[in-house]
């Protein structure tokens, strides 16, 4: 499984664990996420590309 890093704040993205806060299950690939997911801590969108580095 991947990581995505947010460049804007360093917050990380783990497919792996999911994020339980926003309903997002383990395992859950960067691919399958909502179209309006957002950074955990600044909010950039997850359609912000350009704002996202694959880790893994």
């Amino acid at each position: 499984m991947a990581q995505y890093v947010c460049l804007e704040c360093g917050w990380i993205y783990d497919e792996a664990v999911g994020d339980s806060e926003r309903g997002i299950a383990p395992g859950t690939i960067w691919e399958s996420l909502p179209d309006d997911f957002k950074c955990h801590d600044c909010e950039v969108k997850k359609s912000d590309t350009h704002l996202w580095q694959r880790l893994g």
